[in-house]
């Protein structure tokens, strides 16, 4: 049994939620201990437990430790197959990290997995549900991993009840080589939305971060989505991402007492910055990506900036899958990844 240090590096749900799902990739069984310990609170909350109960079902797998506020579970994989599932987080947990949590074994499925999911779809520390959309799953599509993600109601802070359909499909994961990104596009496309608030709030923000890439010299075209009805609270947010060999992406979220044209203009910063690395991948595509490479038993890729996630998947994959990495760069830095081993 493969024994993982829960608080190592940045110590939050994502060292749990990965070390789960490589369990049932290798096969190994594994013992989680220290679950976010340096948290506060520590241990499993909600949407921890949700993804932990989802992968075990999913691999039929015996688990102990699940319960909100446990520090450690022990979880034995079981054999995968597919059919369809559904999962309510009961609070705006992330269902993001969710699909984050599962996708990784579309390289173990029989027949394809159907998760229909409920909570959170655009909330704060995890990736707003259109980044999923139209840059995780699209960047994905290069490793030769078959996603679809359906967002049937959006869900904010703090009632949650977004509703999403999520298809993964049996793949084979293959070595990628992607370290620059050129964008010779030099188009932006994007999603703003606002629910249960004003009309104008979503024209505000969509303004704004279209006007900030054109002061760089970048077009833009953001979809203004907007909704008064069928949602259980207000609010924002936005996502931007330009599109060459791979997808580079920003979002921000609208809060109380944020200005519309803030949460616009900060997502244009934020891409604009990743776009001045120079690098293949965004900060946050750039963790996400690393355990495919370890899957993969190679690949290359450039990443904005270094972050403790990626370092913390790194460590992890070379726990789990025996995986070796060399990195050009450093901790919060452009970066070259590369598996040698």
């Amino acid at each position: 049994m493969i024994e993982i240090e829960g608080s190592y590096g940045e110590g939050g749900g994502s060292i749990l939620r990965y070390s789960v799902a490589l369990s049932i990739v290798s096969g190994e069984p594994i013992r989680v201990f220290n679950i976010r310990a340096r948290r506060r609170p520590p241990g499993l909350k909600a949407q921890h437990l949700t993804a932990v109960k989802m992968l075990s079902s999913i691999s039929n797998a015996d688990c102990q430790g699940l319960y909100v506020g446990s520090k450690e579970i022990v979880f034995i994989p079981g054999e995968v197959s597919g059919g369809e599932f559904s999962f309510d987080v009961g609070t705006a947990g992330s269902l993001s990290l969710l699909i984050q949590a599962a996708t990784p074994i579309s390289v173990v499925l029989r027949s394809p997995l159907i998760l229909r999911l409920r909570g959170g779809t655009d909330v704060k520390m995890a990736p707003l549900m259109d980044y999923m959309r139209f840059v995780f799953s699209e960047n994905l599509k290069l490793l030769g991993v078959r996603c679809e993600i359906e967002l049937h109601r959006r869900g904010h802070y703090p009632r949650g009840g977004g509703l999403v359909t999520f298809k993964l499909f049996p793949s084979k994961v293959h070595e990628i080589d992607h370290v620059e990104f050129r964008g010779r596009a030099k188009m932006v496309h994007g999603v703003a939305h606002a629910v249960k608030l004003p009309h104008h709030v979503v024209e505000r923000i969509a303004q704004s971060a279209e006007k900030t890439l054109r002061s760089e010299g970048i077009a833009a075209e953001v979809k203004r989505i907007w909704s008064q009805n069928g949602h259980l609270g207000p609010g924002a947010g936005i996502v931007i991402w330009m599109k060459d060999e791979t997808v580079i992406g920003a979002d921000s979220l609208g809060e109380k007492g944020k200005p519309s044209e803030v949460v616009g203009k900060e997502a244009a910063s934020k891409l604009l910055a990743e776009l001045k690395s120079g690098m293949a991948f965004d900060r946050h595509m750039g963790d996400m990506i690393l355990p495919y490479l370890a899957i993969a038993g190679g690949g290359k890729v450039g990443v904005s900036e270094l972050s403790m996630h990626a370092k913390s998947n790194m460590w992890l994959c070379e726990r789990i899958l025996k995986t070796e990495f060399r990195v050009e760069g450093g901790l919060g830095k452009p970066s070259v990844v590369e598996v040698v081993r």
